[in-house]
């Protein structure tokens, strides 16, 4: 089972684009309403799976992250595999949604 994990920009390159496994990143704030929906979800998914690393970067905190990878809406999830991201996905997902969308 994963933890859901506190990304800035001092553990990023550490945590995300050095992982071993792929990492599941949202960029999200504390006033937005649809990631407070997706709080307990992201939770969720983490707690059934190992498979990714999950963790979450408040955008707020970290305006240089979310600049760099043209975040223009929240809640967005990014799949980070071998330092590189993947895919991403902006609004609400329901975790069926989101395991599906990491998955395929």
């Amino acid at each position: 089972m994963a933890e859901v994990l506190k990304i800035t920009q001092e553990n990023f390159e550490t945590e995300v684009l050095q992982s071993d496994k792929p990492v599941l990143i949202d960029f999200w704030a504390e006033w937005c309403g649809p990631c407070q929906t997706f709080i307990p979800i992201l939770h969720s998914y983490a707690e059934k799976t190992d498979a990714v690393k999950i963790g979450k970067i408040n955008v707020d905190e970290n305006r240089e992250l979310a600049k760099q990878y043209r975040i223009l809406s929240i809640p967005t999830v990014v799949l980070f595999e071998n330092g590189e991201a993947l895919k991403r996905h902006s609004g609400v997902l329901m975790e069926d949604e989101l395991k599906e969308w990491i998955e395929e």
